[in-house]
């Protein structure tokens, strides 16, 4: 689905930002690269990673990557409406949707993304190792098996039209 990032009110969040060390003949070369989560806090939500020689600009491509990358998911009384797994790399992560004023029960990585997302009552638990480039692809992962409830309920009164 194509979106226009200039209608939605995106914000970003870095969530990991990194110095990477290349060792050349003369010594080593630093440079950085950033993971960044964006969102409308309304659904929409993007991940993106980017890489230079500074910070800001590594950031930068981060936001420009993730703007491509974005992806809507169903919200249900500020949670998701029900529960999924993720899996990306070695990571497994589980989403529950939470009662009201439990708040985002979730890990460094994975909060960053639902704040972003907008949820606000949702329960996270990530199996593996923690990596968080590979937690938050598996949480957007998960997110995007997310299936909106009227959604579903038109697609099978539309099949059992179909069959009669």
């Amino acid at each position: 689905m194509r979106v226009n990032v200039e209608e939605l009110n995106l914000k970003d969040k870095p969530v990991v930002i990194n110095r990477v060390a290349k060792v050349v003949k003369g010594g080593k070369r630093f440079s950085f690269s950033a993971l960044v989560v964006v969102g409308d806090g309304d659904g929409w939500v993007g991940v993106g990673k980017g890489k230079a020689t500074e910070v800001p600009s590594a950031i930068a491509k981060a936001v420009a990557h993730a703007k491509k990358n974005l992806i809507r998911i169903p919200l249900k009384s500020n949670t998701i409406p029900h529960e999924v797994h993720g899996y990306f790399g070695g990571e497994h992560i589980v989403l529950k949707p939470a009662k009201q004023g439990t708040g985002i029960i979730a890990g460094g990585a994975v909060r960053s993304l639902l704040e972003v997302a907008g949820a606000q009552n949702i329960v996270a638990k990530t199996l593996g190792r923690g990596n968080p480039f590979n937690a938050v692809r598996a949480t957007i992962q998960g997110l995007s098996q997310l299936r909106d409830p009227h959604e579903v309920r038109e697609l099978r009164r539309t099949a059992v039209g179909m069959e009669d």
